[in-house]
């Protein structure tokens, strides 16, 4: 019988070209093993962000994170949306990821979100290397978790994250969300969203 964890490590994705093995094997789990994240691996994968590409190389991102069983813990899950908070609590680490809205002249940075994204697609492939499993939540109460967390006046928090090693238990999730865990997985072709020198051009 293929046990939960082997499911999800089985779960690739039938790409229409050949892409690098860790992009194909990364998704986003809902249920994970209950080992707590090493802190080793942690280190790892805030090196990984340290070293993403940035506008001017300012770093605008910042996190607050948690392991299970903490009060930053239930504080970051407190902010969750109600859906979120179906599932969100399988995983051993919460984390909340905010961006610097303005550069050090104090200008509005433009780029901020897209270089916070860019780092968390560093760290998301760093975590598939280790065996970490990576969800990004945009169900996250922003102005709660502002209150909530003590986030200062000109940073802003953009997702919520839950990272566990790949493992856990169908059954820890509500029956809607467990067929979601297995489903065949689906994206939008190329032609739909890369145009050759003009907008909508194939």
């Amino acid at each position: 019988m293929t046990s939960p964890k082997q499911i999800q490590l089985e779960n690739i994705a039938e790409t229409d070209f050949e892409i690098f093995a860790l992009l194909k094997q990364r998704y986003s789990p809902r249920i994970f093993n209950n080992e707590p994240i090493k802190s080793r691996h942690i280190k790892q994968l805030f090196e990984a962000i340290r070293w993403s590409a940035s506008s001017n190389n300012l770093q605008p991102w910042r996190f607050i994170y948690a392991e299970k069983g903490t009060k930053g813990f239930q504080n970051i899950f407190d902010c969750l949306s109600d859906f979120n908070q179906t599932w969100a609590d399988n995983a051993p680490f919460l984390m909340l990821a905010v961006y610097k809205e303005n550069d050090n002249e104090g200008k509005e940075n433009f780029h901020a979100l897209h270089d916070l994204g860019l780092c968390l697609g560093a760290m998301t492939v760093q975590a598939q290397y280790l065996g970490i499993g990576v969800h990004h939540m945009a169900g996250v109460n922003w102005k709660e978790a502002h209150a909530k967390l003590q986030v200062p006046e000109g940073y802003h928090v953009a997702t919520a994250i839950a990272l566990g090693y790949y493992g856990g238990d169908l059954n820890d999730l509500p029956e809607e969300l467990q067929k979601q865990e297995t489903d065949k997985r689906h994206r939008n072709p190329q032609e739909s969203f890369a145009f050759r020198g003009m907008w909508n051009e194939k």
